[in-house]
């Protein structure tokens, strides 16, 4: 064995838990250990590596990795720690460290408590696998408790992520609790006022952009001192309000004042990465905090959500946008501007996509014209409606329709056309074999088939997960929004959204308007 003064050592320190700026007394006691050991051993230290708050269960240690890059170097030959469990907690790296990588790059390796030294033949040796694979169900063991813990508290209502959400802030004498940023609170008001007036994520998210509105990662990354890496993160680091972050503010339950929260989890104890849990999984407590805005306003802005999100954004705006649907396919219509002609016609989106396979009819119609007896079929059911003699005694009735049976009605509506987009996948595939069509095209339509048939089957998860109040309608604000429908020449989308749920335009021209309230003629 060569001299001990031949050996370049490295003292390797390491603490899973966070302390700050300021080491602990762990640390201090790990590094007053070690230094004694080579004092008493004359060994020549050449480096200390240190990593305070970093868990053993995997090795992204930003020392751990400095220390294994000097050995590449040559710069260390020997690492000493406290005992195996500071070197890693993960059986299978730590393994393969000792058994592998120090033996074939000539390393030693010293856990002074357990007895271990890779240099010298004894039994500690031999049983360093055993306690690699005790220090890794420590490990799990500790893992479980802190995993039961949160969920403890979740369930209990308490608030546990490490960042709060846009509009609250830790309550300073509760960090579990939330309570109102009144600055950011006023920007989530104005976020749900312009959804309100019937406008689209885009929309508002340009809207806000250019009212040099600050985004949630601005504040964000003022205050943890950090930066976005992602595009749309970086974005919002500018200023820029984007689509997804107008979204995630306007389905966020926590602004009616309950906690949303176990939406994901690790795949295990050893990783970072998450996957999403299914929103039965959730951990919902009402009523936790105060609430930014009232519930009533929140559950009928979810209402209303459906009728913008997936209006694109076109040069021409069109009234009834957004409300149309097929009422014989039940898929959306869209509304298309032909230049040539300079008139605007209205095509069942499904026919469209599909036309090929005779899946639905072209509905075709001049939008100007259609707007104008939709309108006038409006104005009529909203006079009707005034009629006090007709609704006095149904008038306390009026609610909004059961979304249970709404939500039922479009899973069933969706469930048929998955079954035909299948049918037609499978007709797709015999006219690839049979030389109809050849590889290429096949497997662009068999693409954009499967595309449409997992976003269905996304749409009818989140159908069944969804749970909307079916709140009364407050019978004097229906009551305002008719006056002010009636007195308008050219009535405003706000009014029109708030009165008419869908449009159902059928191939042989017929029209059924689903309102808001219950029409009682």
């Amino acid at each position: 064995m060569i001299g001990n003064n031949n050996f370049k050592v490295g003292l390797y320190i390491r603490l899973s838990r966070d302390d700050g700026n300021i080491e602990s007394d762990s640390i201090i006691s790990q590094r007053g250990l070690l230094n004694q050991y080579v004092k008493e051993n004359n060994y020549n230290v050449v480096d200390e590596y240190v990593d305070d708050g970093f868990t053993g269960t995997n090795f992204e240690r930003p020392a751990f990795k400095r220390l294994i890059r000097d050995t590449h170097l040559g710069k260390i030959n020997m690492i000493i720690t406290k005992d195996m469990s500071r070197l890693g907690r993960d059986y299978i790296g730590t393994g393969e460290l000792i058994e592998k990588y120090f033996p074939n790059n000539n390393i030693r390796y010293i856990a002074i408590n357990d007895g271990i030294d890779t240099f010298i033949d004894n039994t500690n040796n031999d049983i360093a696998p055993f306690k690699a694979i005790m220090n890794d169900m420590y490990a799990k063991d500790i893992s479980k408790k802190v995993k039961t813990s949160l969920h403890s508290k979740m369930k209990d209502g308490l608030y546990v992520s490490g960042r709060c959400p846009f509009g609250y802030m830790k309550d300073p004498n509760n960090k579990n609790h939330l309570v109102i940023n009144k600055e950011q609170a006023e920007i989530v008001k104005l976020i749900f006022a312009l959804a309100l007036q019937g406008n689209t994520y885009h929309f508002i998210a340009g809207e806000l952009t250019k009212r040099k509105i600050k985004t949630p990662a601005s504040y964000y990354s003022y205050i943890w001192n950090t930066k976005c890496i992602n595009k749309n993160c970086l974005s919002q680091d500018k200023g820029v309000w984007v689509d997804t972050t107008v979204k995630a503010i306007l389905t966020n339950q926590i602004y009616a004042g309950d906690i949303v929260q176990g939406k994901t989890k690790k795949i295990n104890y050893k990783l970072k990465k998450t996957i999403k849990n299914n929103p039965d999984d959730y951990i919902v407590v009402l009523n936790t905090h105060e609430a930014i805005i009232d519930r009533d306003t929140f559950n009928y802005v979810q209402t209303l959500l459906p009728k913008n999100v997936k209006r694109p954004e076109k040069k021409r705006f069109y009234l009834l946008d957004g409300l149309l649907y097929c009422g014989d396919c039940k898929h959306r219509i869209t509304i298309r501007y032909q230049s040539k002609t300079g008139r605007s016609y209205t095509t069942c989106n499904y026919y469209r996509t599909y036309s090929k396979y005779h899946v639905c009819t072209t509905h075709t119609n001049n939008y100007e014209i259609l707007e104008r007896v939709i309108l006038d079929n409006i104005k009529d059911v909203c006079h009707k409606y005034l009629d006090k003699e007709k609704i006095k005694n149904s008038i306390e009735n009026i609610k909004f329709e059961d979304n249970t049976l709404k939500l039922k009605k479009q899973i069933e509506s969706l469930e048929i056309t998955n079954n035909k987009l299948t049918e037609n996948l499978d007709k797709t595939y015999m006219d690839r074999l049979k030389g109809i069509i050849d590889e290429s095209q096949y497997l662009r339509i068999s693409e954009n088939i499967k595309k449409e048939i997992d976003g269905n089957i996304k749409y009818i998860d989140d159908f069944k997960n969804k749970q909307i109040d079916s709140n009364k309608i407050d019978n004097k604000k229906i009551e305002k929004y008719i006056n002010e429908f009636l007195l308008l020449e050219n009535p405003t989308r706000e009014l029109i959204i708030n009165l008419v749920e869908k449009i159902y335009i059928y191939q042989d021209k017929r029209i059924d308007i689903i309102f808001t309230f219950k029409n009682t003629t």
